[in-house]
Parts: C-alpha cells; sequence; structure tokens
C-alpha cells in the first residue's frame, strides 16, 4: 500500500485578485479538487502544499498551475473545475515536473482548445467534452443527427444552439421543436388551452434553452410570426417540413412507429436533430423506444450521424455524474436469484 507524500511549489506571478479566483468562495474550488483527487491541499498565499498518495500529487499540482493561469483570463467556476477534472480523469498519468521549471510558463489554455463552437444570436456555445466537440461538427455536416446519452450532458442545449444558428445564417426559415406527450398519453385533447399551452410543460426544457439563448421577447415575436413553432409529436403526421431546423426531444418515448414517422417528415432544406436518454424510457412495458430501434437501423445510412453521451460528458453538478455512474453500475449487476 502506497504511503501518503508531500510535493509543494508556488503559483506565479502572483495576484492576489487571481488567487481568490482559483480557490473559490470560502475555497469551494480547492475543495471540490480534493474531494475528486483524494488529496490535502493547504496553501500560504501563493505557496501551495499537495499531500496524498504519490500518483495523484503531480496531476494536482498541474491542475492547479493550469487553472490559476485560466483565472487570469475571467471568473472561475465550479463547473469548469468540474470539467478540467473530467479531461484529467482522461489521462494517463502527468510526467513530473522539472523543480527548476518556472510554473508561469505552463499551457494557461483550457483543455477544451481546438473544439468546436457554435454561435447563436452573438453567443458563443464551446463544446467542452470531445463527445460534444464531435456532436456539433456532425451536426454541422449532417442533415439527421441522433444525440443520445444521460441527463447533464448538453445535448439538448447544444440542439437548441444549433438550430438557432442555422435561423440566425438564414440556413433555415423555420424552428420547429416537438416532444412525445406520454405522460398525457398524448390525448392533448382534453387538457385546457390551446396548443402552445397544452404542450408547455412537456417542452420547457427546449423552451429554457431558446430564452436563453434569444432573449424572452425575440422568441415571443418570433413564435407569434410562426418562425419559432411547438407542436407534440402526435401532430406532426402528415405534415412535409421544408428548410426547417426540427428538433425531437425526450426521443427514448417515441414508439418504432412514430419515430419512422417524424424521419420520414424531413423536406427539401431541412436539419433535423433527435436527442434521447435511453436510460429513461416511460413507454408502457413491452412498447419498443423508437430511438433504441433507430440507433440499430441507421448505423452507417449516409448523411445520418450519431452521438453517444456517457457520465464523463455530465457538465451540470458533479454529483449528477456520480449519480448516472452509479446506477449504471447498478444495471449492469446480474440479478441475483434466491
Amino acid at each position: 500500500m502506497s504511503e501518503a507524500a508531500t510535493i509543494r511549489f508556488s503559483l506565479q506571478p502572483q495576484d492576489n485578485e487571481v488567487l481568490q479566483n482559483l480557490c473559490g468562495w470560502h475555497e469551494e474550488h480547492l475543495a471540490q479538487i480534493e474531494a475528486r483527487l483524494g488529496v490535502a491541499i493547504n496553501h500560504l498565499g501563493f505557496d501551495f502544499q499537495i499531500s496524498g498518495l504519490p500518483t495523484a500529487l503531480v496531476p494536482a499540482q498541474q491542475l492547479l498551475i493550469d487553472l490559476y493561469q485560466q483565472s487570469f483570463k475571467g471568473v472561475m467556476d465550479s463547473e469548469q473545475v468540474h470539467l478540467q477534472l473530467a479531461a484529467l480523469a482522461k489521462l494517463p498519468t502527468l510526467p513530473m515536473l522539472a523543480a527548476a521549471e518556472p510554473t508561469g510558463t505552463h499551457k494557461d489554455e483550457p483543455a477544451t482548445q481546438g473544439y468546436a463552437v457554435l454561435r447563436p444570436h452573438r453567443k458563443l456555445v464551446r463544446a467542452r467534452t470531445a463527445n460534444q466537440d464531435a456532436y456539433i461538427r456532425a451536426m454541422h455536416s449532417h442533415d439527421i443527427n441522433f444525440g443520445i446519452g444521460p441527463a447533464g450532458t448538453g445535448k439538448t442545449y447544444m440542439a437548441v444552439a444549433r438550430a438557432v444558428e442555422l435561423l440566425e445564417n438564414e440556413q433555415v426559415r423555420r424552428l420547429i421543436l416537438t416532444r412525445p406527450a406520454v405522460e398525457a398519453g398524448e390525448k392533448l385533447g382534453f387538457l385546457p388551452g390551446d396548443l402552445a399551452q397544452k404542450v408547455d410543460p412537456y417542452l420547457r426544457p427546449l423552451y429554457d434553452a431558446l430564452y436563453e439563448l434569444l432573449g424572452f421577447e425575440k422568441v415571443e415575436r418570433l413564435m407569434e410570426r410562426n418562425v419559432i413553432e411547438v407542436a407534440p409529436l402526435a401532430f406532426m403526421r402528415g405534415r412535409t417540413l421544408n428548410e426547417s431546423c426540427i428538433i425531437l426531444d425526450e426521443a427514448q418515448n417515441t414508439t418504432s412507429e412514430q419515430m419512422k414517422m417524424f424521419l420520414t417528415r424531413v423536406g427539401f432544406g431541412s436539419k433535423v436533430i433527435v436527442t434521447g436518454d435511453m436510460t429513461q424510457i416511460d413507454l408502457p412495458n413491452k412498447v419498443s423506444s423508437g430511438l433504441r430501434q433507430a440507433s440499430e437501423i441507421l448505423q452507417g445510412v449516409n448523411g445520418i450521424a450519431f452521438t453517444f453521451f456517457t457520465a464523463k460528458d455530465v457538465v451540470r453538478h458533479p454529483l449528477v455524474q456520480r449519480v448516472i455512474e452509479a446506477y449504471e453500475r447498478f444495471e449492469a449487476t446480474p440479478i441475483q436469484s434466491d
């Protein structure tokens, strides 16, 4: 069993505001790193000491150096720390730093440098993981895209960002957002209100992304002009959608027939983005998921791309990733019979 060891180093160039940015409120960022890497971090000003297993010390030191350099560029938050930790977990053990090497000379660009970006409405949405990068690139190069994976991986948000980008660049004329209303059994006629009010609760994640990317007032104006349309999946039957970007969210809750119907609505000049999570299927027992079937049938079809996300792509609270991984382990464990 390896014994604990200690490494000491100083952060340069010294800047008190940047140091506070690195450490976080009540040093929450340092606590986040300690919890993930199993080390203890102490510091007096810019002089740091890290204690723990020898294999964790150099990666922890390199991480603090990189985050410190990034803190010169703007406010550091727990999400950025989480993403750097996630990137670190995919790398081999980092080489030992030369004792005489000035810490200020290390690379100061985030791990996402070179990743693909989306530019919806003068904003910048950058991929933060390799799978997000592949997803964005696929949405630029394919007419039909599937983003499949657990909650918190950004698949729906990036789909909406790509749709807004297409609309802003006049590559499409309309945005159509749809989702199977499984909880209501798609019997929407029995619910009060007009069509948008009936469907609103099921499309809330898409609305939230639209409001963040375009602003509430612009979204409302575009909806009034029917440039942005919301519709339950059941209402898509019989339509042909040209020059549109169509997003099907929560696609794991489509039946095989619904998925085929939806994909055959695509008209000339249209783009389709389908998102879903295979682990959260709400269909009745013995009803197969259209998303699961499509992922098997359409693999390798020219013009269609699939991006599969994992727990490592989660960009929410670090506990979300751990929850997903715990469920994956549980579901992979054979059931023991009495």
